[in-house]
């Protein structure tokens, strides 16, 4: 992926597939029940109405592709609005966004950010984009390679076009709008499609496509971070060339605990309802993993710690706030427990051993 944000149009990858070792195997994150309270769907009465257990939602049990289906056709059917599809990814706060949003939203471009969506989209659902550069425009198409045959539903297609648009939306801090939309389906009164993507919508087309500016591809991201990227994205790397469906428990524990220790004192209630679980959920989840709550955030501290002193304009106190101690004694007692010195001596020789290497 080249970073500079300066690639050409027909360098975004063509198509991205789900490992053929993938199992149909879908974990619904947080982000997904905060986008159903938001349009005002209770997630216990959806999942009734699909005809699957409550404990889809408490994130003990996977769903796979026809089982998603049938919770968006629900939703349809539950709130008889057509406009709920759209509605569903313009209405969540960022600040609800599961990780692997995060590093889409955090790019240094759209075109960044569509590609960090499509691969990193595998590691949580089995859906597949394809990006096909025509001129000065860029079709998105997503595709569900296990549906076995059954359409997906036309409230998730405007949800997975409604998300792109967010991003670029949400990212560059503009109003930006897709060139058009071609969907296969006939027009539907009311649905709000023209005024929320601000575009012409195609019906009764050859293809669902979400058709962007190839130009608008370029713009850089104002939300960029790449200190969060770099914090996030070698874990997804690592798990795609791995072939890992999902994060596991304790790597989703350490990413949420990592967005929230900043100047506060997360505990596992407050990681449980990041995760959509309950806390006896997460503790037994943790516990059979071998380790515990306070275990993972000693750890997550630690690495962070080490991350801010390699920085030389983050000052020691910062750093501390940073990972949750506002005493610096009890800093300093817990740095000498990990490194075997003080914060200092460790910036001190870590930036010597820089200066050496480079």
């Amino acid at each position: 992926m080249n970073s500079t944000g300066t690639d050409s149009p027909k360098s975004l990858a063509n198509h991205f597939r789900v490992s053929g070792h993938a199992q149909d195997r879908i974990k619904l994150p947080g982000v997904f029940w905060a986008g159903l309270k938001a349009i005002g769907l209770s997630p216990t009465v959806v999942l009734r109405h699909s005809e699957l257990p409550p404990t889809v939602y408490s994130g003990e049990t996977f769903v796979t592709t026809p089982q998603n289906f049938a919770i968006w056709r629900s939703i349809r059917e539950l709130s008889g609005d057509p406009t709920m599809g759209w509605k569903f990814m313009s209405q969540v706060e960022t600040d609800q966004y599961h990780p692997t949003l995060l590093a889409a939203l955090h790019a240094r471009t759209y075109r960044e950010s569509i590609e960090r969506l499509a691969r990193y989209k595998q590691l949580c659902s089995a859906e597949e984009f394809r990006f096909t550069p025509k001129g000065d425009e860029m079709l998105v198409e997503v595709s569900w390679p296990f549906a076995e045959g059954v359409q997906p539903p036309v409230l998730l297609i405007d949800a997975v076009f409604a998300l792109v648009t967010e991003l670029g939306r949400r990212g560059t801090k503009t109003k930006l709008t897709p060139k058009r939309i071609e969907l296969t389906r006939p027009a539907e009164r009311d649905n709000g499609l023209a005024d929320y993507f601000g575009c012409p919508v195609k019906y009764r087309a050859t293809r669902d496509a979400l058709v962007l500016r190839t130009a608008d591809l370029a713009l850089p991201f104002a939300t960029h971070n790449d200190e969060l990227l770099q914090m996030l994205a070698p874990q997804f790397e690592t798990q795609l060339q791995s072939g890992r469906i999902a994060p596991g428990t304790l790597a989703q524990v350490k990413w949420i605990l990592k967005r929230l220790l900043s100047g506060s004192r997360p505990d596992l209630p407050m990681v449980a309802k990041e995760l959509g679980m309950s806390d006896r959920t997460l503790q037994r989840r943790i516990t059979d993993e071998g380790t515990t709550f306070r275990q993972l955030l000693n750890e997550t501290r630690h690495e962070l710690v080490r991350h801010y002193l390699g920085d030389p304009t983050v000052e020691i106190t910062e750093a501390a706030f940073l990972v949750g101690y506002e005493d610096p004694t009890s800093f300093y007692r817990a740095f000498r427990a990990w490194e075997g010195t003080t914060p200092a001596e460790w910036r001190a020789a870590h930036l010597s051993r820089r200066a050496k290497r480079n």
